[in-house]
């Protein structure tokens, strides 16, 4: 029995690794994928941009921000002068958090009165905001053990009061679910149209349907629809249980949310139909899915912010539509962020598909003859 067993193994393992594209399957995206969570899925925040807000002149207020800006966890941006000022540094993500210093600060130290310290945080990735107001409160716990030190104190006096935009209560899930609107709406899509042409393939009514009438347009056009209504409606049922069942706000304009929507599912639809038609089985076509799916759920900001990832990585995330869609559900559903903010997310996305169908139309005709 063991020998008989043993000669099917050597015989699948020799199929396997005699095949090139088996090969490739067992090599590539592994080593792709290492590489792409090793240096982008990270939680470490390095350079947060930061802006300051100081209407003390004292040397208390001096010291602190010297702690702030010699570390190599922050970057300052912006130095403020108004609380007009303030609101557009946040809004635009130019700064992640802001430190506002009162104009008692060094007074209220000096005279052992309590001294808050205001940290104005963007709270649209709760995730990263989190992660630095908690080394901003270990630059301000060692700053109030020098200061209880020299100044004879028997306990530290500057406080850190915390307010958070966008997301009161940084809420890990207010950032979470609207993330996984695009993650969902992706997987499904991806796999519902790059099965589609490999299916046909592996059933052997390929053939039939290429002696039918239609033109090749037609046949895409006519594979790509369906993916396109089952995206909608998933992420359109996503977006209702996210809204009524997790209560997360929903701020913004649906007309603005399903633009992003449509622009993302054409980008999509186009990855998926350029993979169909190259793959000749359903398991290529699996695969194949499983190759994008991954790095692009990597390099989307779902988890880890872009901005933490090295510069090559950075660049490659640019022609990740997942990338754009993230930007647009949180913003619209946690900021209320009007249309005409988004055209920056909406026009990379509309390029993305526009090239993504085209490259899947050509391969398609190519793979027909």
């Amino acid at each position: 029995m063991w020998r008989r067993i043993v000669a099917l193994m050597r015989k699948e393992f020799l199929a396997i690794l005699k095949d090139k594209k088996s090969r490739i399957v067992l090599i590539g995206p592994p080593i792709i994928q290492l590489l792409v969570f090793g240096y982008a899925a990270t939680y470490d925040l390095n350079q947060v941009p930061f802006a300051v807000y100081n209407e003390d002149q004292g040397g208390a207020s001096r010291d602190l921000l010297a702690k702030l800006r010699l570390s190599p966890t922050f970057h300052e941006v912006a130095i403020v002068t108004h609380d007009a000022e303030i609101a557009p540094l946040i809004d635009s993500k130019q700064a992640l958090l802001l430190i506002h210093l009162g104009p008692d600060f060094s007074r209220n130290l000096d005279q052992g009165i309590p001294a808050p310290l205001q940290v104005i945080v963007d709270g649209r990735n709760s995730n990263t905001a989190m992660i630095a107001l908690n080394y901003i409160q270990s630059i301000v716990d060692a700053f109030n053990r020098e200061w209880t030190v020299s100044q004879g104190l028997r306990r530290p006096r500057a406080q850190l009061v915390v307010r958070s935009w966008f997301n009161p209560n940084l809420e890990s899930r207010w950032f979470i679910v609207p993330g996984i609107v695009g993650l969902l709406t992706l997987v499904v899509t991806m796999l519902v149209t790059a099965l589609s042409v490999a299916r046909e393939r592996e059933q052997g009514t390929f053939d039939q349907l290429l002696v039918t009438p239609m033109r090749p347009f037609e046949i895409v056009l006519g594979k790509a629809l369906p993916g396109f209504i089952i995206g909608f409606a998933e992420a359109t049922v996503i977006m209702i249980v996210a809204v009524s069942w997790f209560r997360i706000p929903l701020l913004g304009n649906l007309v603005t949310l399903y633009t992003g929507l449509f622009l993302f599912l054409l980008s999509a639809i186009g990855v998926g139909l350029m993979i169909s038609s190259v793959a000749v089985t359903q398991q290529q076509g699996l695969l194949g899915a499983f190759l994008f799916l991954v790095p692009s759920i990597i390099l989307s900001g779902f988890t880890t912010p872009i901005a933490n990832m090295p510069k090559v990585v950075q660049y490659i995330t640019y022609v990740n539509p997942l990338r754009y869609f993230m930007v647009i559900l949180r913003e619209v559903f946690l900021q209320g962020s009007p249309f005409s903010s988004l055209l920056s997310q909406f026009w990379p996305m509309a390029l993305i598909g526009i090239i993504n169908l085209s490259l899947a139309g050509w391969l398609f005709r190519h793979r027909m003859h």
